[in-house]
């Protein structure tokens, strides 16, 4: 296993700027995840790590070595497309072994010239295929072709080809976006019990949100190739960057209200919210996610006008206006949220977050 270095990678189309200084440390053994909605870079930065995207600028390091120049199948790395890439005419057991059998057997005058080596290197590979099989149980489908399984099946054999590699690396396309969303948050979690029992450095990329949060050691958040934060999902979550993390993390999304400054406190409803000490008057954005809102005991009260309210069982999420701006909440099935009416509803200061709003930035102390 190794440790993944990114340093100022940086990826030209033309005039197109599709990684602009890209800069990750991924440690050895951690499973990262780089997450951004469409566009914003994430697999052309895989790519660019297994060796498919040549580099306009910057440094690839796996492990200890740089591998700018180093072809992919030098880089020790295996990789699990989205498509799940599988060879239709071979089984399962022979989809799982044949890029195994590529690299070890080398070539038919190898095998001529080393056949004892050769009966020993196909032990090892039936080894691996049938260990692999029972760690992702696929050992009754061994002899079935792609045609012949169901998605969740395909991508499990897809996976298990990766994992027969013993590689330093699994890169990860986007593997579960083709799986319906039963079957998503159940693979979900077998990767992630994969994972821990294998320790194996993993960079995957998504754009969903939610794999992110629930996957990743560290996530990596990115916007038009430029990283906007990098840190624990919690620490994400909790202590967003600037406006497009705090907005593209949390379902719903944060609610952004601008409000006007004076003497040092920013007025929101009824109530005047203090402001760091860098920010006196100006515009700023006040952040509040939606679960943050409360149906009683909060520093900050606020009142609402409901406009729509969706259901969702244990609780419900409400589409709500304070003055002439939208906001969603999150609440309990059981708080009183009747359409078309004026509710009252509480937060916390702590849930406060503040933004500059020409740059977007936190002004969270430190941030």
């Amino acid at each position: 296993m190794a440790g993944v270095s990114l340093r100022g990678i940086t990826k030209r189309f033309g005039k197109v700027v599709a990684v602009d200084n890209l800069t990750l440390d991924i440690d050895d053994g951690e499973f990262v995840v780089l997450v951004g909605p469409s566009g914003c870079g994430k697999t052309t930065a895989l790519r660019i790590v297994a060796g498919l995207e040549e580099l306009t600028a910057g440094e690839v390091a796996i492990g200890d070595k740089i591998v700018n120049n180093v072809p992919p199948k030098d880089r020790d790395i295996a990789m699990v497309f989205q498509s799940y890439a599988l060879y239709p005419h071979m089984n399962v057991r022979e989809n799982m072994s044949f890029g195994l059998k590529v690299r070890m057997l080398k070539s038919f005058f190898w095998q001529l010239a080393n056949r004892s080596k050769a009966r020993d290197v196909r032990a090892e590979i039936e080894r691996r295929v049938q260990e692999t099989a029972e760690l992702l149980g696929l050992e009754h489908l061994l002899e079935r072709r792609p045609s012949e399984l169901s998605g969740g099946q395909r991508q499990r054999v897809a996976l298990g080809r990766a994992i027969v590699r013993e590689p330093k690396v699994f890169l990860m396309d986007e593997p579960l976006s083709n799986l319906d969303a039963k079957l998503r948050v159940q693979t979900r979690a077998e990767l992630i019990r994969l994972h821990r029992r294998l320790g194996i450095t993993t960079i995957y990329v998504t754009h969903d949100q939610t794999e992110a949060m629930t996957m990743g050691d560290r996530i990596a958040v990115m916007k038009d190739g430029v990283l906007q934060q990098y840190d624990t999902p919690d620490a994400v979550y909790r202590h967003p960057a600037n406006t497009f993390v705090a907005s593209f993390i949390g379902m719903p999304p944060m609610n952004l209200l601008e409000v006007q400054t004076s003497n040092g406190f920013a007025k929101l409803g009824d109530n005047s919210i203090e402001l760091p000490k860098q920010v006196q008057n100006g515009n700023v954005t006040v952040g509040i996610r939606p679960e943050a809102l409360r149906p009683s005991e909060g520093d900050l009260r606020l009142s609402f006008q409901v406009d729509v309210v969706e259901p969702l069982g244990a609780t419900k999420t409400v589409y709500l206006r304070i003055g002439d701006q939208q906001f969603v909440g999150t609440l309990d099935s059981d708080v009183a949220t009747p359409e078309g009416e004026q509710i009252q509803l509480f937060v916390r200061k702590s849930d406060i977050h503040l933004f500059d709003s020409e740059s977007g930035r936190s002004l969270r102390q430190g941030a």
